[in-house]
């Protein structure tokens, strides 16, 4: 019997698609139902939504999460919001997969495959570039962007024993020099205590952060991240730390808890205390909430800021997949 593919919403397709993300290939907190309806919540207004399921009889092995728009058929969601997209793939199940993705495509009317940001070790990149080529479409691989991870001891004084040696130094002086300001200290907001006032402070110092950031940070966007920050925190997967000095907020991130991974999204901080390097430091202390928590990578998301590689990560590649009639 050949697989059988159906047509899906959310509501039909929750429970399962829950049930096999630990057996996929791809599984990271972008890919989760959760994570994709909030999106499609916000902003998958003019977008026709392409949910499919491909089944072997009645084991689900896979999920195509598409949306179309005008002749351009795509992952649901946005580049500027998800940090990695994929299709759901059972691990084993790939050549039954892909081959039934190919007929599906087959009958839908579009002219472009845009797959952004596919992690390094996607089957996707495998198997669907040849399924397209197959079909008439030219395909290009790109590899356009990086995610720098790092990779946990058991301890912080592995950690830090771990990093290049300038770097352990530098972050140690900073640190002993944040010390020396008045009452510094990390926590992480709760925010089924405090509601979305953690969120407005976190927002304002994102803003303060940089123009780019501010010019990011629309309404839109700012409600997207509240919506997140309280579907994630029901999950016990949203955690938002503050370094407070002088008993002011100085700096905050933004990370999510999922697997054995702590995901940094997104940070911002007060220029003002710049000469504290607040910023840094406070991810670097997330990075000891991560290993205190026995979490086995710190993944820093898109971007090659210098920072990163400061606090030891070590490249990841990401791959745009286009494949063109």
């Amino acid at each position: 019997m050949g697989s059988i593919i159906r047509q899906e919403t959310y509501e039909s397709i929750w429970s399962e698609w829950e049930s096999i993300l630990p057996s996929c290939s791809t599984n990271t907190i972008f890919v989760t139902p959760w994570w994709q309806k909030v999106w499609w919540d916000n902003f998958g207004q003019g977008n026709e939504l392409h949910i499919s399921s491909v089944r072997d009889g009645d084991r689900l092995i896979g999920i195509s999460p598409l949306m179309l728009s005008e002749g351009v058929l795509t992952f649901a969601g946005d580049r500027d919001l998800f940090d990695y997209f994929d299709f759901l793939v059972t691990e084993g199940d790939e050549t039954a997969f892909y081959s039934a993705l190919g007929d599906h495509l087959a009958e839908l009317d579009f002219h472009t495959l845009d797959l952004p940001s596919l992690p390094q070790s996607s089957p996707t990149l495998r198997h669907l570039p040849e399924i397209m080529r197959q079909m008439g479409f030219s395909v290009s691989l790109d590899e356009k962007e990086t995610t720098p991870v790092t990779y946990l001891p058991e301890t912080w004084d592995e950690y830090l024993g771990g990093l290049r040696k300038k770097d352990r130094h530098e972050l140690r002086r900073k640190i002993r020099r944040l010390e020396k300001a008045d009452s510094p200290h990390q926590y992480s907001c709760q925010l089924a205590e405090t509601g979305d006032g953690c969120m407005q402070d976190f927002f304002r110092l994102l803003r303060a952060s940089s123009d780019e950031k501010d010019g990011f940070l629309t309404p839109e966007r700012e409600k997207f991240f509240i919506d997140v920050a309280r579907e994630l925190t029901a999950r016990d997967q949203f955690k938002l730390y503050f370094l407070e000095v002088e008993g002011e907020r100085v700096a905050g991130c933004i990370c999510f808890d999922y697997g054995q991974s702590y995901l940094l999204y997104n940070s911002g901080y007060n220029p003002e205390y710049s000469k504290l390097s607040v910023g840094l430091i406070n991810k670097a202390f997330s990075i000891q909430a991560a290993i205190e928590e026995g979490r086995e990578s710190f993944n820093f998301l898109k971007g090659n800021e210098r920072y990163k590689y400061d606090l030891g990560a070590q490249d990841e590649s990401l791959f745009d997949m286009m494949a063109r009639r």
